[in-house]
């Protein structure tokens, strides 16, 4: 959004950045803290799902560290080709920008 309105795109994404860590930060430790008990099993009902909360620990974690990084950088290669393979296809077939 911010690019629309003419901020540069790492400027725009690092603003984006700001914006959205605390709140993915904190959804992600509070479903770590809330499986934590069941990751541990401290009881012999709990003992089965241990597993499960492993998982969901090791899930939270990558997809947090997919959101924070991983997105960020595709999205700045995704929107450098996208400028490249314009810049060309105007040179190509002469096309201007007013028409949307």
């Amino acid at each position: 959004e911010q690019q629309k309105h003419g901020v540069k795109r790492l400027d725009a994404l690092i603003k984006a950045g700001e914006t959205r860590l605390r709140p993915i930060i904190m959804t992600s430790l509070a479903l770590i803290a809330g499986m934590v008990p069941i990751a541990i099993g401290l009881n012999e009902a709990s003992k089965s799902r241990t597993s499960l909360g492993i998982v969901v620990i090791g899930g939270t974690i990558s997809s947090t560290l997919l959101t924070l990084y991983v997105i960020p950088a595709v999205h700045l290669y995704v929107d450098r080709f996208q400028d490249w393979f314009m810049s060309k296809y105007h040179k190509i077939f002469g096309h201007d920008d007013t028409v949307v």
